[in-house]
């Protein structure tokens, strides 16, 4: 059975349908792997760390999507959200911050590498 990562990256402040669509299709295959019942986890990093006090608004479009694969979400980038001014909606919204892997001037991040390690391929959106 395959591990698959899927990392959003797309930056909610876009105000584009390109960053909604690159959420929408990585949560669209963390929905298709779910199914297939295969190994997989959803991770929000870079500026994409947003998304997460964002999709659990009931009014998102991606609010029902969002909740059918929340189980697959390992967490959220903690030094990626310090950088983007995004902790306390993280922290807000109930996400899990992950501070995994120290990186100078950061409070850590989370560590892609280890995914690889493990034998997930890892899908970027």
């Amino acid at each position: 059975m395959s591990k698959t990562a899927v990392v959003i990256y797309s930056d909610p402040k876009a105000g584009t349908d390109e960053a909604l669509g690159r959420l929408f299709n990585g949560m669209f295959v963390a929905y298709e792997l779910k199914e297939k019942k295969q190994d997989v986890v959803l991770l929000f990093q870079g500026a994409g760390v947003r998304w997460a006090s964002e999709v659990v608004k009931p009014d998102h479009p991606a609010h029902a999507l969002y909740n059918a694969v929340k189980d697959t979400v390992a967490g959220v980038c903690g030094g990626c959200a310090d950088v983007f001014g995004a902790t306390d909606d993280v922290r807000a919204a109930g996400a899990e911050l992950i501070h995994e892997r120290a990186i100078p001037g950061t409070s850590g991040i989370i560590d892609l590498s280890k995914y690889l390690d493990e034998g997930y391929r890892v899908l970027n959106f």
